[in-house]
């Protein structure tokens, strides 16, 4: 699995993993993704997937000062929940969690039907990444967090549930926090 960085370059030294390429390879060959979710949508027992396509761009927005001065957002599709939350259903969850950027992450845990959760159970930043947000926020890379980050399930089958439900939901909770910024990472 790789991950996204917020700005190139900008992930903290201890964040940086010293492994070869070759290494990496050996280890673990690219991921064919299409058949792969399309062979566990079936073992769930749906149709076909039907990939979405949009006709339309989407709306990106740019900043308006610099990301140094900006209140940034995690949205993280890992399945990502804290003690005492609702873990995720692996069938069509379209819930989502709020977790406060200030929480300790041995309070974290994951669950998801689309990945091996070894490494997020072994730490858990390789899919919620908040300890090098927190990080870009200190060394003032960053302005500041908001006040939670928000998880949920990727993977879920109902693209029209996630434009109609889930979507809306957390576009709400981003304005409602004031984010000027949020940094998805998917799974």
């Amino acid at each position: 699995m790789s991950g996204t960085c917020l700005l190139p370059g900008a992930v903290p030294t201890a964040y940086r993993r010293s492994v070869s390429t070759q290494t990496v390879a050996a280890r673990q060959p690219p991921v064919e993704y299409i058949p792969r979710i399309t062979a566990q949508y079936i073992g769930l027992g749906y149709g076909e997937y039907r990939w979405v396509h949009s006709e339309t761009p989407p709306p990106w927005t740019p900043l308006t000062k610099p990301i140094s001065e900006c209140r940034v957002g995690l949205i993280a599709t890992g399945g990502v929940y804290a003690v005492g939350q609702t873990a995720f259903h692996y069938r069509d969850d379209t819930t989502y969690r709020a977790i406060p950027t200030d929480v300790d992450t041995s309070d974290l845990r994951a669950t998801h039907f689309a990945y091996d959760l070894t490494d997020a159970r072994s730490d858990i930043n390789c899919v919620f990444p908040i300890e090098a947000l927190r990080a870009l926020r200190d060394s003032g890379e960053i302005g500041e967090l908001g006040p939670n980050a928000y998880t949920l399930m990727g993977g879920i089958y109902s693209t029209r549930r996630v434009r109609e439900e889930l979507i809306p939901e957390l576009a709400k909770r981003c304005v409602a926090d004031e984010l000027d910024v949020v940094l998805l990472v998917p799974v």
